[in-house]
């Protein structure tokens, strides 16, 4: 378990890096932001549930996102400075889009099958690993 939530975080700080890159990169699509965003919230919520079921996963994942989204139509005095922020900009956002919400949903959706099929190829090469010691 403690090695699938270092392979877990070590994806979730790619993603925080090739987050801030297509940010950066300006013929990167901007939706591509969000959608990585969906990405990191799933790798960083499978790092403190590495064992849970994927069902539980992917609700968390997009509670999370769902919720930081629409927090972003609140405009109360504390919350617009706190946005002026690294933090608040990076981490809250600043303003709601439901190109959002759909970006966040196929993020999760990405990462979900990214982490199937990953974990489909390590099966099939455990598998072959035995029977090779046999």
């Amino acid at each position: 378990m403690n090695k699938s939530r270092i392979c877990y975080f070590f994806v979730f700080l790619s993603t925080i890096f090739f987050g801030i890159l297509s940010r950066k990169i300006s013929f990167i699509p901007l939706w591509s932001g969000d959608f990585l965003y969906a990405v990191m919230i799933y790798f960083l919520v499978r790092v403190f549930f590495p064992s849970k079921k994927f069902f539980f996963i992917i609700l968390l994942s997009l509670f999370i996102c769902y919720c930081i989204e629409f927090l972003q139509l609140y405009q109360g005095e504390w919350m617009v400075d706190l946005r002026k922020t690294l933090f608040g900009r990076y981490v809250l956002g600043q303003g709601f889009l439901w190109s959002d919400i759909l970006a966040y949903t196929f993020g999760i959706a990405f990462a979900l099958i990214t982490e199937k099929s990953f974990l489909n190829i390590t099966k099939h090469e455990s598998r072959f690993r035995i029977k090779q010691q046999e």
